[in-house]
Formats: C-alpha cells, structure tokens, sequence
C-alpha cells in the first residue's frame, strides 16, 4: 500500500494517525485500539515540544482544544450511535444484530513508514509555519541556515612491504625518473656533509599515521524572489586542498582558518531550468570516482528537465563551463573544463527509483608539454626564464597522485611535471534504489569512465626528443560500484545503515585532482574497497565507522626498469566520526 504525502493541518495529521493507529487488526479491542491512538497522539506532540517547533503553551492549548471537540462530539452524537467510524454491515438476521466493523488491514512495516511520514509532515509544516514563534519576521521565510560538525579519528597504516621513498628519489637523480605516477614521493631535501651533498627523501611511504580531525561547515542560502535564490558557505580546511574541508588537530591551539567554501546565484525561471553561477555545488550526476563529495565548482552551469504527467520519467539535461586557471597574456594561457551530461530519473513501479547518466567532459589546455622557458649558459648549465617557465606543469597543489606524469623541463633543472596525456573522460552512471523493506531501502550503484584523449602518440608529440619512443603506459578506464542498506538516512536515534563499495579506476581514466582523496590517500591509479557502518546516535547526530583498503594496480614508477616495474604503494585507513547536523 502506497501512501502520498500531502500538506494538511496538524489536527488532521493527528485524526490521521488516530484512524490508522487505532485500528491494526479487524479483531482488535476497540477501547484498546482507541487508547492506543491517544497515546500515540500525545507522543507526537510531545516530539514537537522537545524539538522546539511547539511551544509548551501551544501544545497544551492543542490538547485542551482537542478534549473540548470530543466532548461536544460525544454530546451531540445519537442514542445508539457506533463509536468508531469504519464500514458497517449487519451480522445475522433480525433488529437486534450486532454490527460488523471492517477495517483494512496494515502490516506494521506499512504502519512504520506512515508514522514516518506523519512526523515529517508535521515537524516540516511546523518549521515552515513557526508554530511558536509569534511576529516572526518575514526574512525567515526566505532564509535558511544549515551546517554541520563532524569529529574524526583516522588511522592510515602503509604496508612495511612498499616501495621505500628513497627509491623514488634514487629513480629521479638516476636519469630514469622522468615519468612518474607519484611525484609527490619523489620529494626530498637537499643536505651537504663534510662537504657532499645529498638528497633525503621527504615523502612517506611506509610509515603509519594516526590523526584528529575536524570539519565545520555552515551554510547560508536566501529565496530573494521565485524564481531567484542565492547562498554561500562556509568551512574549514586548506587555501590549497579542494577535495577535503578537514583540519588537523594538534597546531599548537592555534586557531583554525576559515574559507569560503560556496558562493553563487540561482536562477529558476520556470520548474524546467536551472542557472547557476559563482562558486556552486556539483551539478553532476556522479560518484568519488570521478568527483569528491568535497568538490565544488567554479563557473556557469544551466540543467534542464522535462515532466510527463506522472512524473514517473524526468529526462534531464546539463552543461557547464568552468575555468581552472586564468589566462596571464604572454605568460601562460588559461585552463577550462567543459561538460555535458544527459540522462533521466525513473520510477518504473511505486517502490523503485532509477536514475542514469552518460556525462562528456574535457579538461582544455591541461595536458602537458615540453617547457622552453630557459636559457642555455655557456657553460651547458640551463637557466629558467622566470615569466613563462613552468606554463605546462601540473602543480603540486592540484594534483594527488596515481595520472602519468612526464618532467618538462631539462634533467638539471628542479623536475616540473606535466600530464602525459590529455582528458577528455566519457562517464556512464546508474542508481538504484528499492524501497520493498520499509522502513528501510537498498540502495546500488555503479560508474564506468573511459578517457578518449588516452593516446601515446600525441603525448610524443608534445613532450619532445626527450621522449621519443617511450611509451608512458598507464590505463585508461575505470568503475567503482557501490551498495547501501538501513534507513536511507541516518537522522534519529537508532537509525543505521551499512555500505559497502568496490573501485578498479586505471592511472588516467579521470584527473586525479578532482575524485575521492580517502581510498588509497587520494587519486588514480587505484584498486580497493571500504566498508562502513553509521548508527544514530539521536536527532541528527550520528556515529560513523569506516575502513578502506586501497593499492596501487601499475607501478607508480612507470615500468621503466625491471627493478621500477615492481614499485608498489598500498595502504589500509581507518576512520570514526562523530558528526552532528543542524
């Protein structure tokens, strides 16, 4: 049995619950069921009291009201009268028969979800109303303010079996370290003793890690009018690190810096267009695969829909242009990434939802190429020329790790690395979600991306002599499915849900600037999976425990040696949240 929401008053949400409450078998008491109901009733009202949405006045004015209309009821009801409403037939023959009462039955999943759904109704009428808020002003009902804390332990314990960071390094200053998949290991600090100068290796690939983490967001958004909407939000986290808002504890009590995180306009002239602009949340369809949860855009982006009567298929539509770096004339040109994305959401019975996507994006004028922003001395040494050198580098704080990166620059020069190849990543999406376990929901879904600007021949072409006849290597595809199961939402007390995914995503199949930085530390080039599981703690407070186990699937050091070729990077991460919404 289906049941629709609708927006009523509270007295008759209340009736509601009492028909439905008061009747779970057609051989129930009848005083029983009744008294059942009442109590029911007052349980609601008082959830709306300790929720602050009814004022302890106005609920007891509520009841009161309530007792005045039952009497008047009971008063003005005819001799004789049944006193449940229902459907009536008479059993047996004669004029003093007894009468039949019929009621439909409900099993008490389908008695759960209306409660559920009752609730919902009322706290989000109440709020919108302000049930106990007299004189309010009427900017409350353009404005809405929202955020969240959440409190982190996290553990990332790299295998004692990987690849030391003095490999990498070694790889660099032996003359075939010229690609790499992980150039962050390849970091070191330059030392002289006793008159020699070495080079100690800065990165970290055995050694575990235990953190304190915090993440504080708020949110602001604003109705000016119908069809214009803005918002903004702010967070914690780095200047420099767009895939994560958390801040590391133990700065010395040091105070936290705050960014902000969102910051854009909204436009809907009509329910079938969407305009956003500014700083604006994901407007893709997607998973971490591809995009972090973390992420949000800078640019323009207009979504399109179409209803049919039913609305049991939306087909929708999205583009979106977004610059990555701004152009500086006769410096360095500018960076963008483009998309597209077509798909529709489906509701092919009552209980099943699906929704799909085939998204196009492309990354312009990101890939690398070779850098000849220096000068040649006499002597053979090379100086940079300090304007344009270093135009094709993918920086150090964009990247993560895992995408096939080449040095542009010649081998006595600081490495600065370029993308091996270009991206331009077709990305198929589907979920689903199947509600036949009321009050709780399977959820699944899957993602397969492939780059269609993987290509060795063009990466020769742009990154010189240097590489002539190497073939970089790396894959160029990847997929990642995902399942869920409790409630669809963890928001009240003993609420739970268990998830569980799978992800297989080759070096270059995406940019790993933009995906999931908690499998694996971040990036491409990736093979894992995570478990976890989240408990309601009370109302929108909730418990969360999570455990990845991430590997690398090619050599972070490009193949390019037999030594090189077994360069392995795995690590397993543990993490337990304490996150409260409001």
């Amino acid at each position: 049995m289906k049941f629709t929401s609708v927006p009523v008053r509270p007295t008759l949400m209340a009736l509601s619950v009492l028909a439905v409450l008061a009747a779970p078998s057609a051989r129930a008491d009848q005083a029983a069921s009744i008294e059942a109901a009442r109590q029911t009733t007052l349980s609601l009202i008082e959830v709306l009291v300790e929720s602050g949405v009814l004022t302890r006045d106005k609920a007891d004015a509520i009841l009161k009201q309530a007792e005045q209309r039952a009497a008047q009821a009971v008063a003005a009801k005819p001799a004789g009268a049944g006193t449940l409403q229902a459907t009536h037939e008479t059993g047996g023959t004669g004029t003093g028969a007894r009468p039949v009462i019929r009621v439909p039955y409900l099993s008490e999943a389908a008695r759960t979800q209306l409660r559920n759904e009752v609730r919902e109704e009322v706290l989000a009428q109440a709020r919108q109303e302000r049930w106990g808020v007299p004189n309010a002003p009427s900017w409350i009902d353009r404005v809405r303010i929202e955020g969240d804390i959440r409190y982190r332990y996290q553990k990332d314990r790299p295998s004692s079996d990987n690849t030391p960071a003095d490999d990498y390094v070694a790889a660099l200053f032996s003359g075939t370290g010229g690609l790499t998949r992980a150039a962050d290991f390849m970091g070191y600090e330059a030392v002289t003793i006793d008159g020699a100068d070495y080079a100690l290796a800065s990165g970290n690939t055995q050694k575990a890690r235990s953190r304190e983490r915090l993440r504080a967001r708020l949110a602001v958004s604003a109705k000016v009018s119908d069809e214009v909407g803005a918002g903004f939000r702010l967070t914690t986290g780095s200047a420099t690190d767009r895939v994560s808002t958390n801040q590391t504890l133990g700065q010395d009590f040091n105070k936290y810096q705050v960014f902000l995180d969102r910051a854009f306009l909204r436009l809907d002239p009509n329910e079938y267009v969407t305009l956003q602009a500014g700083r604006i949340p994901n407007p893709w369809f997607g998973t971490e695969m591809v995009w972090s949860e973390n992420l949000n855009f800078e640019g323009v982006a207009a979504s399109a829909r179409w209803f049919n009567e039913d609305r049991t298929a939306v087909p929708f539509a999205t583009v979106g242009w977004f610059p990555i770096r701004e152009q500086r004339p006769g410096e360095r040109g500018g960076r963008s990434l483009i998309g597209a994305q077509v798909g529709a959401q489906l509701e092919p019975t009552s209980r099943t939802k699906v929704k799909l996507g085939l998204a196009y994006y492309r990354y312009q004028n990101l890939e690398g190429r070779e850098d000849n922003g220096y000068y040649v001395e006499s002597n053979g040494g090379s100086v940079a020329d300090p304007i344009v050198y270093g135009r094709h580098e993918y920086g150090r704080n964009l990247r993560q790790k895992g995408n096939t990166l080449f040095q542009t620059n010649p081998a006595d020069l600081t490495p600065v690395w370029g993308l091996a190849y270009k991206f331009e990543p077709m990305v198929l999406t589907a979920s689903a979600e199947f509600m036949h376990f009321a009050p709780f929901s399977l959820m699944v879904s899957a993602e397969y991306a492939k780059n269609l600007g993987f290509d060795a021949a063009d990466f020769r072409r742009r990154a010189g002599s240097a590489f002539a006849g190497v073939n970089p290597g790396g894959k160029d595809d990847g997929y990642i499915m995902k399942a869920a199961f409790g409630w669809p939402e963890v928001t009240d007390l003993g609420h739970w849900q268990l998830t569980t995914s799978y992800r297989h995503i080759g070096s270059d199949a995406v940019l790993d600037a933009f995906n999931d930085s908690d499998l694996g530390l971040g990036g491409t080039n990736l093979e894992g999976y995570t478990l976890g599981f989240n408990l309601g703690l009370a109302r929108q407070t909730m418990l969360g425990v999570r455990y990845l186990a991430g590997r690398t699937i090619d050599s972070p050091l490009n193949n390019l040696t037999n030594a090189q070729s077994k360069a392995k990077y795995q690590v397993n991460t543990l993490q337990v949240d304490l996150n409260v919404r409001f």
